[in-house]
């Protein structure tokens, strides 16, 4: 293989996503986002689908863009962010089934209860937010 034989299909990518750069703007942030979504809509948690290659690339784009455009809050505990996002998504306690019963949702919620490594990986990859802010 040689750069010619990737040179068309990178070009092709990268008019479609606009991977050779850093995010430009809150609407390439946005489409980005939503091409991730898709690809866990379409093709579910099969890591070794080809697809989720490109989509750890896309998810350093975006990681690097929230770490510039929305930093978390350094003082922030893995409550506070799960409050900031059920706001963002407009849930209940309910909805995060990811979690637990509302009752354990609770717990989380007033600093009683830690989440556990299975909690916090299925609540980045709903809400995709890196582990680290809700590791707490």
């Amino acid at each position: 293989m040689s750069v010619t034989d990737v040179l068309e299909p990178w070009a092709a990518l990268n008019n479609a996503l606009g991977l050779a750069a850093p995010i430009r703007d809150e609407r390439h942030y946005e489409e980005l986002l939503a091409f991730v979504e898709e690809c866990f809509d379409r093709f579910g948690g099969d890591d070794a689908h080809p697809i989720f290659g490109l989509v750890a690339i896309v998810s350093d784009r975006i990681r690097e863009y929230e770490a510039r455009a929305h930093p978390w809050p350094d003082t922030a505990t893995a409550a506070d962010v799960i409050a900031l996002l059920m706001e963002e998504h407009g849930l209940r306690q309910s909805d995060l089934s990811e979690i637990g019963p509302q009752s354990v949702v609770s717990e989380v919620l007033s600093g009683r209860r830690k989440l556990n490594l299975r909690q916090v990986k299925a609540l980045a990859a709903r809400f995709h937010v890196p582990m680290e802010v809700l590791a707490g």
